[in-house]
């Protein structure tokens, strides 16, 4: 009994902290602070039992939640009447199983990196922990209707949190957040009516397996258009260049509590919607897409790596990065075998943990120095030495360091890429080196050289920053040298797509 609520129990539990911090008054910001970041701390401790329970062996959905939700009756032909009928459908396979733990553990992270805003308290909590049951419940639903719920119920969080409690141009960035996101909810949304209109079924898990049954009296034309909606759809989210321009104004612009989650997991919701959804339901017109996949990714490695390199802006230079580093999760699905589709998981995780440190960082010496400009800083190891050193660990990963998550998840990615496009990924390869170049040029003229005589006596991190570091730097090293605890989740599920794909290839 308790398995089969414990999914649900997990979404929503952070509407126990929204709760307590609807009765808090505003003026007491001591326990404002403590509620919003100890609430979540309910949704982690869930997600490690949820993790801790899952079983490697099998590749169908555990802790299946499925109930009567909404049937709306439609018309009555042959004395029967037709409905609508929406089912509340929950449950984990080896791709969403990951990407949960990640959230809550981002989630809890970015709570504590929370400590340091300074207005509107409660409102920003209860907002956060809103945002959070969101992010969670996109990586839980097994219902079309269900997830596009949690898909667009982060999105109104985001626009306040960015919108009211982030810099100088934050109402502009906010703005372009939801007029990117609102299109591509918008395609989305046609696309989940349309699919539901021929199946007649929103059941994520039956598309899925019965893909090829169900999708086989629809013509070609129709089938590959509503491929190319998915993917414009997840494109807007991950972001695959064009559709980067909003993204960059958010890692500006908003507070770096909000980035961490940002960049670490709503980002990655785009690649989880192109693998769960595009590749699933569609696998032969994925197949047909893969070298404008590959080429697409190419791409945004090359563009982000180029344009992070001329960059005088901490925080531009790891938005480039973001958008270089999500062309490797394009090359790894395009790769369309295990090796590919794991090292894009791979890649998901990692990416999820190193943005987020990387972006908790430069808020550290933002908070400390009023600037992230690259120029205007420098010789911060003499008096951060901590907080220094996380930073260039960080970069390191983040460059694909082995002995780190980077290495691991870039390793994979093109090594399944080479299998089946040997030129395109050698020429992706290229990005890793300019990866080096952009961000060691970054940390090292931050950290090193003369130290401006107003940055002589900063303070180094305290512990509410060192938690953070310490905990974000220790899972990107543990993913590097033990990958098993991301690959044995991911083993079977993504043996149930690649045989569908495969199949197609010959």
């Amino acid at each position: 009994m308790l398995n089969s609520i414990l999914l649900s129990s997990l979404v929503f539990s952070p509407l126990l902290a929204i709760l307590v911090l609807a009765f808090i008054p505003k003026h007491q910001v001591g326990a404002i602070k403590q509620v919003g970041v100890f609430g979540t701390l309910l949704p982690l401790i869930l997600a490690l039992v949820l993790f801790g329970l899952f079983q490697y062996g099998t590749a169908n959905l555990q802790f299946v939640e499925k109930y009567d939700w909404i049937s709306i009756p439609l018309v009555a032909s042959q004395g029967e009447t037709l409905a609508l009928t929406i089912n509340y459908e929950m449950g984990v396979d080896g791709i969403s199983m990951p990407l949960l733990v990640l959230t809550a553990i981002i989630g809890t992270l970015a709570a504590v990196a929370s400590w340091q805003v300074k207005k509107r308290l409660k409102e920003y909590f209860i907002l956060f922990h809103i945002l959070l049951i969101g992010m969670l419940g996109v990586f839980a639903a097994d219902n079309l209707f269900l997830f596009f719920i949690f898909f667009e119920l982060t999105l109104v969080p985001m626009f306040f949190l960015i919108g009211v409690w982030g810099y100088g141009e934050r109402e502009k960035a906010a703005n372009k957040f939801l007029l990117y996101n609102g299109i591509g909810s918008g395609i989305m949304l046609l696309a989940f009516i349309v699919i539901y209109l021929l199946t007649q079924t929103m059941s994520m898990q039956e598309l899925a397996n019965s893909s090829p049954a169900l999708m086989s009296g629809l013509t070609p034309e129709l089938r590959f258009g509503l491929f190319l909606a998915l993917f414009i759809a997840f494109a807007i989210k991950l972001p695959v260049f064009p559709f980067h321009t909003w993204m960059l104004k958010v890692h500006v612009q908003a507070p770096p509590s909000i980035v961490m989650i940002h960049s670490g997991i709503l980002l990655k919701m785009g690649a989880y919607g192109l693998l769960r959804m595009g590749i699933g339901f569609f696998p032969e017109e994925a197949y047909m897409f893969s070298t404008w996949l590959a080429v697409l990714g190419i791409i945004n490695i090359l563009y982000g790596a180029v344009l992070a390199f001329v960059q005088k802006d901490l925080k531009m230079v790891l938005a480039y990065s973001s958008i270089s580093h999500m062309g490797i999760v394009l090359l790894g699905l395009a790769a369309m075998n295990t090796i590919g589709f794991q090292g894009a998981m791979f890649q998901i995780v990692s990416h999820g943990f190193i943005s987020a440190l990387l972006f908790f960082l430069i808020g550290v010496i933002w908070d400390r120095t009023n600037t992230s400009m690259i120029d205007d800083l420098g010789g911060l190891a003499k008096s951060m030495p901590f907080v220094s050193g996380i930073f260039l660990a960080g970069g390191m990963a983040s460059l694909g360091l082995p002995g780190m998550s980077g290495f691991i998840s870039e390793f994979l990615a093109f090594l399944g890429l080479f299998g089946n496009m040997p030129v395109l990924a050698a020429i992706g390869a290229l990005g890793i080196v300019l990866t080096a170049v952009y961000l060691l040029r970054a940390i090292l003229r931050t950290t090193f050289g003369p130290t401006p005589d107003r940055f002589a006596h900063l303070a180094d991190a305290q512990p509410i920053e060192v938690i953070p570091m310490v905990f974000l730097l220790g899972f990107i090293i543990l993913i590097g040298v033990y990958p098993a605890i991301l690959g044995n989740p991911l083993q079977q599920t993504l043996k149930t797509i690649v045989p569908i794909v495969t199949g197609i290839g010959g």
